[in-house]
């Protein structure tokens, strides 16, 4: 008991601070219940917990799309997509009708002046949704996706295709590499450099080349930063996909929650 009235005291704390560092009026509350870490603030905020660094470093980063012309939806493209999820129009602690939860205790919650879907920081297992429509190949899915490392641990952040045991796309920051899995073997990687509590769009495709070929194709940049115009990582297959629906996978090991935000499912190019 006594724990729990320290962290909300220095929750409220970091609260009252925050309201005092001159934060816009547009990002609303910053949040009052905050974890005891203390750290440097991104946008010269000063000092305070994870939980308010990370506040900050999305409204900044949603201010910088806003200032772009595209504000949330500036990652998604003029094509109308075949699937998208912003989680908006969906109640708090609850996951949007038609997502399908693998396992973990994934619920929409309010943060930043909107809604993200949040996997809680433990149990330390990989979790994962499916959505979207069933295709073998032919489809490129997107995601926004903000996890924080503590200490020498890192979560792991990923998008699928082809359902369950099919392709995923995963930042792995302990091992510093981008990779592309099959089920549960990494077919594919690349040097990668992730960045702790900062948004990552990610965005990954399997499409038919040719009759008896396949290609899966990755990509992840910091949002607010231009799309890299090439891909970063390939995957060339023989065997033909399995149907499946798109996913989001994530798992906490660093013991903070990931967020997932503006999921997006397009035809693949």
């Amino acid at each position: 008991m006594k724990h729990v009235f320290l962290t909300l005291l220095a929750g409220a704390a970091l609260a009252v601070a925050a309201e005092k560092k001159g934060f816009p009026a547009h990002w609303g509350q910053p949040p009052a219940i905050q974890t005891q870490d203390y750290g440097d603030l991104p946008g010269g905020y000063g000092k305070g917990s994870s939980t308010l660094r990370n506040w900050i470093s999305a409204n900044l980063a949603k201010d910088k799309l806003a200032q772009a012309g595209g504000g949330k939806a500036a990652s998604v493209p003029a094509a109308k997509p075949i699937y998208s999820q912003d989680f908006e129009k969906t109640d708090v602690d609850k996951v949007p009708d038609g997502m399908l939860v693998l396992d973990g205790g994934f619920a929409v919650k309010q943060a930043g002046g909107g809604k993200v879907l949040e996997l809680p920081g433990d149990p330390l297992e990989t979790f994962g949704i499916l959505f979207g429509p069933t295709e073998k190949d032919g489809l490129c899915v997107q995601a926004r996706i903000l996890g924080t490392g503590r200490g020498r641990r890192f979560p792991v952040l990923a998008v699928g295709l082809s359902g369950v045991g099919g392709y995923k796309l995963q930042v792995s920051p302990a091992k510093k590499m981008l990779e592309i899995y099959k089920g549960e073997e990494a077919k594919a990687s690349v040097p990668f450099d992730w960045k702790s509590g900062e948004w990552a769009q990610l965005k990954f495709q399997v499409r038919k080349v040719k009759d008896g070929e396949w290609q899966a194709e990755g990509k992840v940049w910091p949002q607010g930063a231009p799309e890299p115009a090439a891909w970063q990582i390939k995957l060339a297959e023989t065997t033909e996909p399995t149907p499946g629906r798109p996913s989001i996978w994530g798992l906490p090991f660093s013991g903070t929650a990931i967020q997932f935000d503006d999921l997006l499912v397009t035809p693949a190019k």
